[in-house]
């Protein structure tokens, strides 16, 4: 099963004029906003104190904001009235008002950027916690991609909206209100007036916005495409090059990247004409006013001050209208991605319950006619029941798909059977402890995981108590004590990209290593020397040897001469288990194994 990504390409960009970057970019909408909003309210009332400094600081931005041109206004009048004593008080007055104005709009903005941060902090903490508790299938089933930019993409989306656009929006609607009733105080039909250029400016936003998004929007797709050419190329050079290919690259190359600029070069022209055309508009209110002004008080309806009044109104009016329109979309893409956490949320976690513990465990495994399938209708194991004793050496091998995996994923519980049962001496494994279940069972894989940390640390991650001697017994044991004392920091050598620094074979023994650290009860084994050299090999087997001793071991064998002294092998075919046996016993029947061990030894195709 594939799910979707729906993220979209978010584009940012700055129009003359407005306060912080406004999302032109697909706006995504949310498919059950109100329940959504619910939730995302709970956030928020976790940081009541300051959210209620914020909607204070607000307020007071936008008193200032509307006191100020009145401040202005009586300014004018008393120089044309000749008043000079009085005007000295006025510019204070106005002085201190815009520095009170200022320090407010810092304070928004850095209660904005604190409110956002602490809200998307507890977010991410709570999806990240829930992402590390989902069942393995969840992880299997979704693209990885689209979990880590719900992590990512979405999370900071919201961060962005609460710092930048939340005081924005509840700025913009209280400025609005203050600036219409401040308008209609000094003079009502000036006011009606210079409310005309507001119909002009809503739809030369709506419709300026749709065509600037369409470009924007294929801008960035056209973007991901040649990103794409680039990290492909790069990370397949050699073959590029052995095929002599370079030239073919640079042309799809340069095909994408003329596509980009074109629709690059017209998305910055409607994204560059946004502001010189609300100029434009912002320019005939200017003129209305003006006009309209001069003669309401040529006329001593008002006075001149009022008119300088109502310049500053328009301009602090018509602004708002265009901010709040591209706020929306940034609201509601955000609520989108906040119902995509959500959705991750609400999955099921893992059932990690379990009333027995594994204390004193022999290791004696049972399968008792087990059924599976990962999807419904196609079943992967078909009435298999195998018993392992404690201490013996079980090799699983078959072609691949015939379910080897499938059977160690059941054990570990990362999937749960359909139907039969799975016992650790005698107890079902939905009845012990998850955590005790996995404590007591070590794993070392073919593709061996690794961490940017020490190589101290790596080795504790199996069990983060170990001190120093246990961590260099475990070492010794498997064969890399040698190999970790010519790194110049020893232990304390950090691994980079996750390994990538050492060798694949110098990785699996470090992963053996952390299984002896973890001292387990049962042991599984993904064959690990598939992709090493024939003297890293033997070191590798040397090491799982020793690790294998005393303990019930299940190997998933890809090459039959690792497991030709492995107590028991099981041959798999199509779910079903077809041979059980040594391997002497299996050559003799000249069945699958047979045929397996032919193919790979003799080359002969059966």
């Amino acid at each position: 099963m594939s799910v979707k990504n729906e993220n979209k390409p978010q584009i940012n960009m700055r129009i003359p004029g407005m306060r912080g970057p406004r999302n032109y970019g697909t706006i995504e909408k949310p498919k059950e906003g109100r329940k959504t909003i619910s939730r995302l309210l709970k956030y928020f009332s976790r940081e009541m104190s300051l959210i209620i400094s914020l909607i204070f600081v607000v307020i007071v931005v936008v008193l200032c904001s509307v006191l100020a041109p009145s401040l202005q206004s009586r300014a004018v009048d008393t120089i044309a009235d000749g008043k000079y004593d009085e005007i000295g008080l006025i510019l204070v007055m106005m002085l201190i008002l815009y520095g009170i104005y200022s320090l407010s709009t810092l304070f928004q903005n850095l209660i904005s950027a604190v409110l956002s941060q602490r809200i998307v902090k507890k977010m991410r903490e709570d999806l990240f916690e829930k992402i590390v508790n989902l069942p393995i299938k969840y992880i299997d089933n979704h693209p990885h991609g689209d979990i880590m930019s719900r992590m990512t993409n979405d999370v900071e989306n919201i961060s962005n909206t609460v710092s930048q656009s939340l005081g924005s929006l509840v700025s913009g609607i209280l400025t609005i209100a203050g600036t219409v009733l401040m308008m209609f105080y000094f003079c009502r039909q000036l006011a009606l007036l210079s409310c005309t250029t507001v119909i002009l400016t809503v739809f030369v936003t709506k419709n300026l916005s749709g065509i600037m998004r369409k470009f924007f929007t294929e801008r960035q797709v056209l973007l991901g495409e040649l990103n794409g050419i680039v990290e492909e190329k790069v990370t397949g050079y050699k073959t590029v090059v052995a095929y002599n290919r370079q030239e073919a690259v640079i042309n799809e190359f340069e095909k994408s990247s003329d596509e980009l600029t074109k629709t690059g070069i017209i998305a910055e022209i409607f994204g560059g004409s946004m502001g010189p055309v609300m100029n434009v508009i912002n320019n005939i209110g200017f003129v209305i006013i003006a006009a309209f002004g001069g003669y309401f008080a040529i006329n001593g309806i008002i006075s001149i001050g009022v008119v300088s009044a109502f310049i500053v109104y328009a301009k602090q009016f018509g602004r708002p209208i265009n901010e709040i329109a591209q706020v929306y979309g940034q609201i509601q893409t955000a609520i989108a991605g906040a119902e995509r956490i959500f959705a991750i949320m609400d999955e099921e976690g893992e059932n990690k319950e379990g009333s027995n513990n594994m204390e004193g465990a022999k290791g004696i495994i049972t399968f008792k006619n087990v059924n599976f399938s990962y999807k419904e209708g196609k079943q992967v194991l078909f009435d298999f029941s195998l018993d392992v004793h404690a201490g013996h050496k079980v090799a699983l091998v078959g072609a691949t798909g015939s379910g080897k995996t499938t059977v160690v994923n059941l054990l570990m519980r990362f999937y749960d059977v359909d139907s039969g049962e799975i016992l650790i001496d005698g107890v079902n494994v939905k009845d012990i402890a998850i955590d005790e279940l996995r404590k007591n069972t070590a794993i070392v894989l073919q593709d061996t995981v690794l961490f940017s940390d020490t190589i101290r640390n790596n080795l504790k991650y199996s069990n983060p108590g170990a001190n120093d001697d246990e961590i260099i017994e475990a070492a010794r044991l498997s064969n890399c004590y040698n190999m970790i004392k010519h790194f110049p920091k020893k232990f304390d050598t950090m691994l980079t990209e996750a390994g990538q620094n050492l060798s694949q074979g110098q990785r699996q023994l470090l992963s053996i290593a952390r299984a002896f650290l973890a001292n387990p009860k049962i042991l599984i084994l993904d064959e690990a020397t598939s992709s090493v050299d024939t003297r890293t090999e033997k070191h590798i087997q040397d090491a799982m040897v020793n690790l294998m001793k005393e303990r019930t071991s299940l190997i998933i064998a890809h090459r039959l001469s690792t497991i030709q002294d492995a107590d028991l092998i099981v041959v798999l075919d199509n779910g079903r288990i077809v041979e059980t046996g040594n391997h002497n016993q299996l050559i003799e029947k000249q069945g699958k194994y047979y045929e397996l061990y032919i193919t790979q030894f003799q080359g002969n195709a059966i």
